[in-house]
């Protein structure tokens, strides 16, 4: 439930910090007293979209901010907020603060950690129901109502959008079967001349990076080759420098003992033979393991070109042929064994939607028989509320097949008629803004027992109605209040004042240069001095007080 709501520079209000209790809480006030920027405090919280008009005037930013405490957190809140990445403790309030600048840039946070207006929308349901003269949302929204009947009537919701989900799933399984199938019989000719190319090629995954490798070193050795080929002429023959050494050692093996450093010179000349000897040896191994098949080279550049020519036909890398090749083998076998296959999921996707079916027509007798129990509960709350030619009809049609969805074959809407006679036509449409809060009240007695949003506000709902009227809304409002745990109302009538376990009073002072809203939680004595007020208008009178007090007592 809201526990505090603290107003900081919003339009007429400075500052206000308001704490609340379960309960029924009561507004009051004078027309103009600033009852409405208090939602409008309140509707920025719930995701309402921030107006620069609201920041009080000569300000830079306005602020709202509203706790909420529950002895358990809701599973949607809970679920939302895990989602957005915001954590909670345990046991811990959710504060929400909402801030608007003079510049219309806004932001939000939960619980100190930024969240987002998206956020807050989701999470508004669960934590306040507003009703008043200009309703939009809530019960007088046609997309509620068949949540609100499924909770009255105990319907298997989950139960059926898990069974349409599953129907669902079979169903798209099925299509891309029969997708798949279908393209493949249409290339099933295309496929077979393509797997036909592939299979006379033969690639083979890493086959690229070897031939471009091998050729690379073919292509190399051709040109080493050529180079071996001129020193050959070099090093054979008798004038080749390895002979013309050997002739030099001869010789000068015949006179080295004549000198010592002769001596020394053949060996220096005899190494120069052996090092050249090697020399002559290691050009003739690098010229045998040059040598190449020509028609080896020309034989790898064809496999090349070919690999590449297939992998551009088909835009694709080379090493990705002999995948492609298993996938164009399994879409021709698909064609084979397609037929069985779609048999299968024909058969699951017959199953499910009979499953769906059976959930579907077994939420659609608990909805009837729920909106007729529901009928009779709102129409034993209308004749008090002074709606006693008013009839209501929770009407459930059922949809065709092609809008069946995760909630069922069925649409869900709240219908009234408040002349005798008259055609029965959308809550929101037929009825006058008063009568329209009447039937919203009446509605939720009805719903209260299945449980609601966090806290509920009625703004207004005694508007142009007085005496016994006034006094059954109050005791309605107390009632439902007893039952949801907080009910807020704003309200003109005395009598619904005299209900309220809290009670505030909404005031405007001037100074002549400002103006400024305040409001103040009322003890016993300014209770029946508001109330007193309310019951006689501008002058309070010994007899109004004395009739607030028996309005006081008699609660």
């Amino acid at each position: 439930m809201l526990t505090r709501l603290s107003i900081r520079n919003i339009v007429l209000i400075e500052a206000l910090d308001l704490d609340f209790v379960r309960g029924l809480g009561v507004l009051t006030g004078e027309t103009g007293a600033g009852k409405s920027i208090l939602l409008d405090a309140l509707g920025l919280i719930l995701g309402d979209r921030a107006e620069t008009s609201l920041v009080r005037a000569g300000e830079d930013k306005a602020s709202v901010t509203a706790s909420f405490e529950f002895a358990a957190l809701p599973a949607g809140i809970a679920t939302a907020l895990d989602d957005a990445e915001i954590a909670i403790e345990p046991g811990e309030p959710l504060m929400i603060r909402r801030q608007v600048k003079a510049d219309g840039r806004s932001k939000a946070l939960i619980n100190d950690q930024p969240a987002s207006v998206a956020l807050l929308r989701e999470l508004a349901p669960a934590l306040v129901e507003l009703h008043g003269q200009h309703d939009d949302r809530g019960l007088v929204n046609p997309r509620g109502h068949r949540v609100l009947l499924d909770r009255y009537a105990s319907t298997d919701a989950a139960g059926l959008e898990r069974a349409y989900a599953e129907w669902a799933r079979a169903e798209a399984q099925l299509s891309e079967a029969r997708a798949a199938v279908e393209q493949a019989r249409a290339d099933q000719d295309l496929l077979i001349a393509y797997l036909a190319e592939l299979a006379a090629l033969e690639p083979v995954a890493g086959e690229e990076a070897r031939l471009a490798l091998t050729r690379a070193d073919m292509q190399k050795g051709e040109k080493l080759a050529g180079e071996l080929e001129a020193l050959r002429h070099l090093w054979d023959g008798s004038d080749s420098p390895l002979a013309s050494l050997r002739v030099a050692a001869r010789k000068l093996d015949r006179i080295a003992d004549q000198h010592p450093l002769l001596t020394e010179a053949l060996a220096a000349l005899d190494r120069a033979v052996i090092e050249a000897s090697e020399a002559e040896d290691k050009l003739r191994l690098a010229a045998e393991a040059l040598v190449h098949d020509p028609h080896e080279l020309d034989r790898a550049e064809t496999r090349l070109f070919e690999l590449r020519a297939a992998a551009r036909k088909h835009r694709c890398e080379v090493d990705d042929l002999p995948e492609l090749a298993r996938t164009m083998r399994a879409r021709l076998d698909a064609i084979e064994g397609g037929e069985a296959q779609l048999d299968a999921l024909e058969a699951a996707a017959k199953e499910t939607r009979s499953a769906y079916v059976a959930a579907a027509e077994k939420a659609h007798a608990a909805r009837v028989a729920g909106a007729g129990k529901l009928d009779k509960a709102v129409a034993a709350e209308l004749a008090p509320l002074k709606l006693d030619a008013a009839r209501f009809l929770t009407q459930v049609s059922t949809l065709p097949e092609d809008r069946w969805n995760a909630s069922g074959m069925d649409a869900v809407e709240f219908l009234v008629s408040t002349n005798p006679g008259a055609d029965f036509a959308p809550l929101g449409k037929i009825a006058s803004g008063g009568e329209l809060s009447r039937f919203i009240l009446a509605l939720k007695v009805a719903l209260a027992e299945k449980g609601g949003a966090a806290t509920i506000i009625f703004d207004e709902i005694d508007r142009g109605v007085g005496g016994a009227v006034a006094s059954a809304i109050g005791e309605r409002l107390a009632r439902l209040a007893a039952q949801e745990g907080q009910l807020l109302a704003v309200t003109h009538s005395p009598q619904v004042a005299a209900r309220g376990g809290q009670h505030y009073l909404i005031a405007k002072a001037s100074s002549g240069i400002v103006t400024k809203t305040s409001v103040v939680l009322l003890d016993s004595a300014g209770r029946q001095e508001e109330i007193a007020r309310m019951l006689s208008g501008a002058e309070v009178t010994p007899e109004a007080r004395a009739q607030a007090d028996r309005l006081l007592e008699g609660v």
